[in-house]
């Protein structure tokens, strides 16, 4: 019988090891599985490489594994907004690297690790700095970037509805790098507001198929980031 669901934040994420690459999905506060972010800093990996769209807010989620002096490098494309601080600092002191990619490349890197492409042009970033060093070929008479596209180890992912099968239906933003770091990752763990029974989910309302997910947990009252930024909560294992 096939279930996916375990029955805690620890058994969720006991095999993530040092030197991971960690996809953790959200669109800013939408969609970041807090939960599961804190589990990882108490299980104290290091030297991870983080593919996110930003690097959190305040002292808690992200920003605080980041400040825990875990990740080694970040992947990502707002590395720095209104409530970050953490990582600005770090960065600026040399103690964490940063790959910055365009939010669209970012995405279209992940996709297509998920898809199995191993790289595509663009004409994103032509003549920037972030295509120095890169590859560039001319199409009709313009100019193109060459970019890789990205696998990870893990994604820790959050959504709002799931059965024991790991299919998974997101709650709005939450959807825009959820559903394809899960196919770009070996492992995908999620964290869910509600576990309902095989046959609840309308087939035409899947986004991510269960053969993209290997665990799934059910947090049924997930903290939300801006409230614990907004009451200066600071995580520490």
């Amino acid at each position: 019988m096939i279930n996916k669901i375990v029955e805690s934040t620890k058994d969720a994420i006991r095999e993530i090891k040092d030197e991971s690459s960690i996809m953790i999905g959200g669109f800013g506060e939408a969609g970041s599985p807090i939960e599961l972010i804190h589990e990882l800093i108490d299980h104290g990996a290091k030297n991870l490489t983080i593919i996110s769209n930003n690097t959190g807010s305040g002292h808690v989620g992200l920003a605080a594994l980041i400040e825990n002096k875990q990740v080694k490098k970040i992947i990502c494309s707002f590395p720095r907004t209104a409530n970050s601080s953490v990582f600005p600092d770090l960065y600026h002191s040399g103690k964490i690297e940063l790959e910055l990619v365009p939010q669209g490349t970012l995405a279209e890197r992940i996709r297509s690790g998920g898809a199995g492409i191993p790289a595509f042009y663009t004409a994103t970033s032509i003549g920037t700095p972030l295509c120095k060093n890169k590859q560039i070929t001319k199409f009709a008479g313009k100019e193109y970037v060459l970019e890789f596209a990205i696998k990870a180890d893990y994604a820790l992912i959050k959504c709002k509805k799931a059965d024991r099968y790991g299919n998974l239906i997101y709650h709005a933003t939450a959807r825009n790098f959820g559903p394809i770091m899960c196919t770009a990752s070996k492992t995908t763990i999620v964290q869910t507001r509600k576990i309902v029974k095989l046959g609840d989910l309308d087939p035409e309302s899947i986004i991510t198929p269960g053969i993209f997910v290997q665990k799934v947990i059910e947090i049924k009252n997930p903290v939300h980031e801006s409230e614990l930024v907004k009451e200066n909560v600071k995580y520490v294992s």
